[in-house]
């Protein structure tokens, strides 16, 4: 089974950054993300509510707030719960795996949005050979005859 998501928006307000009686960091927020644009009508967002824990809870209050671009990477868990007066409230949170910046520094205080960049870090770039000469063209492979081959499975049972 598989459950991951991956979301990119902005913060609808600061994170909040708690702390568990244990010691533990905890951070809440909300991501705007835009729903695709359809002609003639006015655009629409979905509104997620993720939490962060220890080292991603401090990195994304502390780098982060209302109106920054954020990706997030995570899983969704059910947030069910019933009230005291017996109702049943429904919902869902992404639980942060992975948080990273979706704008360059200047671009949010601009005010301008560009959609973001994703490079490969300097010291990779640099490292990378020449790109080589052209290289002669390979002989193309041959294939022998069907007798070349072995049968693998003459005893009809299948290995796995």
């Amino acid at each position: 089974m598989l459950n991951k998501v991956i979301i990119m928006g902005r913060l609808t307000a600061d994170p909040e950054l708690r702390q568990t009686t244990s010691g533990i960091s905890t951070c809440r927020f909300t991501v705007a993300v835009n729903r695709p644009y359809q002609k003639d009508k006015e655009r629409q967002a979905d509104f997620i509510r993720c939490t962060a824990w220890r080292t991603n809870a401090e990195f994304i209050s502390r780098y982060f707030s209302k109106g920054k671009m954020i990706i997030v990477e995570g899983s969704l868990r059910n947030d069910d719960y019933t009230d005291q007066n017996g109702v049943k409230h429904y919902g869902m949170d992404v639980i942060v795996d992975r948080a990273s910046f979706g704008e360059s520094k200047g671009s949010s205080e601009s005010g301008s949005y560009s959609e973001p960049t994703f490079q490969q870090p300097a010291y990779q770039q640099q490292n990378r050979p020449a790109p080589a000469q052209a290289q002669p063209a390979q002989e193309s492979l041959q294939v022998g005859s069907l007798s070349d081959f072995e049968e693998i499975l003459s005893d009809g049972e299948v290995p796995f």
